[in-house]
């Protein structure tokens, strides 16, 4: 996760759990789970002070010193060597080298230079003022991954590199490249970068995510903190196989669920696009985020998440190919029919009863395939493909499994009324118009 001097990804680095907020939206009072950052607080400071008072006030046996000679200042180290090799130390050197940091380059802000604060003017027509105005905005990790000639592909954190000028990488040996953003995708919070890798001798390789086991050795590799601490090692074990937890973009605004990795091996702000290795030395998943605290301010610790491997490789493929990721889409706007009322469900949706899951259409976009079905403001989607829907989270996962121009058979109430229809998939919801933070996009 990327040590962001601007504060511009302050939410990767302080996740928490959700907090309900209430939003309005068109008619329908949302229940919305929000995500705040909290800095944790010192824990344990009574303990220390009662600690100090019980030790001060405990009876001390007043045995004199013995006085003696103090020529005996001989002590010496033994000669012992301790010869270690695990599986942790080999599964580290098969990867090292294949690490990176990556450090985002913005262009800075000219109204802040000391020459303008004292009223100096800066030309427009300086250009070689403009070229030079860059400055490191945040720094993050990075995985080698593959080469073809010359040329390295890095898989790292779409969020590392959002928002960026220009883009350095800086080798595990300490030499620094200049980087191409080759794609990203939100979606997923993957990008790649290539370098002239000419220099880069080690590739990591993928494993596969699916085989890991809960309580098996993990193992994290990347740059907590910056470059200063690049191919930092931590080791923990693999908590959770499957588990979603929100994303968010860097203005904190939720775009959707993530279904990813979790693992207690520490995991800091600049571990972001890192490797999550197991024993064997391959990569299993891509680092990402991190939960802090929770909504009550209280620290957390050892829960970090990585993207898995599998769909990290199904991912950087396609942004290798094609620069970016297409989906299919339904071209609607939508909520969580968890977060409208009960009372709402009944007075505005109509709904039965009986329908207790499901996503509320807040809108469809002109031309899209939803508008083309029939599906209008309100309508409650409770199937795709014969799939029941719980959440919007679920709904993703089953579109994304599509591919484009698919048809597909969809359930949904409208005014209160059952109706299937089929849908023809088209390209992903990114020209759709800006939404709320209560609401979804596909």
């Amino acid at each position: 996760m990327d040590n962001n001097n601007q504060n511009n990804q302050s939410n990767d680095n302080n996740e928490t759990t959700p907090t309900p907020q209430t939003r309005k939206r068109g008619g329908l009072t949302l229940t919305k789970v929000a995500v705040t950052a909290l800095v944790a607080g010192l824990l344990g400071g009574g303990a220390a002070y009662g600690g100090i008072t019980y030790f001060n006030n405990s009876g001390i046996n007043d045995t004199a010193v013995p006085s003696g000679s103090n020529s005996t200042g001989n002590t010496k180290t033994s000669n012992v060597t301790v010869n270690v090799s695990s599986q942790s130390t080999k599964a580290f050197n098969k990867v090292k080298g294949a690490m990176v940091s990556v450090v985002n380059l913005q262009k800075q802000n000219n109204n802040s230079t000391l020459g303008q604060l004292f009223g100096q003017e800066s030309s427009s027509s300086d250009s070689s003022s403009s070229k030079a105005a860059l400055e490191e905005a945040s720094e993050g990790s990075g995985v080698v991954y593959k080469k073809d000639g010359n040329t390295a592909y890095i898989v790292t954190n779409n969020h590392v590199v959002s928002g960026s000028s220009a883009l350095r990488v800086v080798t595990s040996s300490g030499k620094q490249l200049q980087a191409k953003l080759v794609g990203k995708d939100s979606v997923t919070d993957l990008a790649v970068l290539k370098v002239n890798g000419a220099s880069l001798k080690t590739v990591a390789s993928f494993g596969n995510s699916d085989d890991i086991k809960v309580g098996e050795t993990a193992l994290a590799i990347g740059s907590p903190l910056g470059s200063q601490y690049a191919t930092s090692l931590t080791e923990g074990i693999i908590s959770a196989k499957k588990r979603t937890i929100e994303t968010t973009n860097s203005a904190g605004t939720q775009t959707g669920n993530a279904t990813v990795i979790q693992t207690d091996a520490a995991i800091n702000p600049g571990n972001s696009g890192g490797a999550l290795i197991n024993v064997g030395g391959q990569v299993v998943g891509i680092t990402s985020s991190k939960i802090a605290s929770d909504a009550e301010g209280t620290s957390v610790e050892g829960m970090g998440f990585a993207i898995p491997s599998n769909e990290v490789v199904n991912i950087i493929n396609q942004l290798v190919k094609k620069g970016k990721v297409v989906r299919p889409a339904l071209g609607i706007t939508y909520v969580d029919l968890a977060n409208v009322s009960s009372s709402q469900q009944k007075s505005v949706l109509k709904l039965p009863s009986s329908v207790d899951a499901g996503v509320v259409v807040m809108s469809a976009s002109a031309d899209s395939p939803a508008k083309k079905a029939g599906l209008a403001k309100y309508d409650v989607i409770t199937e795709l493909g014969g799939h029941e829907i719980s959440d919007q989270s679920t709904l993703r996962d089953l579109l994304y499994k599509y591919k484009l121009n698919d048809t597909v058979l969809l359930t949904y109430y409208h005014n209160g009324k059952k109706k299937t229809t089929k849908v023809k998939l088209t390209e992903t919801s990114s020209q759709l118009s800006k939404t709320t933070s209560a609401t979804s996009e596909s």
